[in-house]
């Protein structure tokens, strides 16, 4: 039989928002719900608003959500910026700031979103890997807690709503050269310099393509020119880019599907014209398509030089 495996000590914390520090003293009789999350994560924003409601339903009861932060980008080592995201998502339960992911280490995790599920004597009975599986994970809650009653309402709005899994056929597309995929012509990148880009003309679905002087760097692609701009041929209701404004903010962006303004296909950071604002770092959602469901070139331009952009994610 294996040994049990006691919850790491956050005792490699960056920060702690919303708590004190909470040692093994503070959690001791407690369930403990750990949640590994990083601000721009649409699998994350996606699941946020069922741990929020466990946190919010079972705390009387002895639960306690704990929070980890720990980045995937440069800019979310920011605490403003995660500050932020606590106003947006209304967490209110502890975070804790792992910015030199210490605690993702001690944890041995390697995804976000990640819940570990911990008893009253400090072990870990189960944990859970990504979206979805929420009526097993809100069992799993209440038989540590020792209560049985209906499911925690978990309304989501906007961005947090489950994706559209029947038409999503895009994957998450990474810009930076360390992780990029899918470029329409990948001997074209120069590696952290400066290249005026020629946007492909005709693009297969899941391929992107540059246009304009940008610099490709290992986590991001940064525009140097005003008017530079990124086309990505996608199938999904909703189109979602991590964007960050560097050291310019505001940037004005416009939003094109197949050459046109998206109208009722505009999502929550643009309007039905396509225009936007590029202000803090942090995933825009750019296109949410009312249905049918189809295959579409989004283009994305900037008004501004600075523009950082990150990675595509759909759903």
């Amino acid at each position: 039989m294996a040994a049990p495996v006691h919850v790491p000590s956050f005792s490699g914390a960056t920060e702690w928002l919303n708590s004190e520090p909470l040692g093994p003293a503070d959690l001791d009789g407690h369930v403990v719900l750990v949640n590994f999350w990083t601000l721009t994560c649409i699998n994350w924003i996606r699941q946020e608003p069922h741990v929020r409601a466990w946190a919010q339903n079972y705390r009387s009861d002895g639960l306690v959500v704990i929070g980890v932060h720990t980045p995937e980008f440069s800019f979310e080592h920011v605490l403003a910026n995660i500050r932020r995201a606590i106003v947006t998502r209304q967490i209110d339960y502890p975070v804790v700031v792992d910015n030199n992911h210490t605690i993702w280490s001690a944890f041995a995790n390697n995804y976000w979103p990640a819940l570990y599920f911990i008893d009253r004597r400090g072990v870990i009975q189960d944990q859970y890997f990504g979206e979805g599986r929420y009526q097993r994970s809100e069992e799993v809650i209440q038989q540590l807690l020792g209560v049985d009653r209906p499911p925690a309402a978990a309304p989501a709005h906007d961005v947090e709503a489950d994706a559209d899994w029947i038409n999503l056929r895009s994957p998450e597309t990474y810009l930076g050269y360390r992780r990029n995929e899918r470029f329409s012509d990948p001997t074209a990148i120069a590696f952290d310099a400066s290249r005026n880009y020629l946007a492909t003309s005709h693009l297969a679905l899941n391929q992107w393509t540059l246009n304009g002087v940008w610099t490709v760097g290992g986590e991001s692609a940064v525009l140097e020119r005003a008017g530079g701009a990124i086309r990505y041929r996608f199938h999904a209701r909703d189109a979602h880019l991590v964007l960050a404004p560097g050291a310019r903010p505001p940037i004005p962006f416009h939003v094109t599907l197949d050459g046109s303004a998206p109208g009722h296909a505009h999502g929550i950071d643009t309007d039905s014209s396509g225009n936007g604002t590029l202000n803090e770092g942090r995933l825009y959602q750019l296109i949410r398509q009312p249905g049918p469901i189809r295959e579409h070139t989004l283009e994305i331009a900037f008004a501004k030089p600075g523009a950082e952009a990150y990675v595509f994610t759909f759903g």
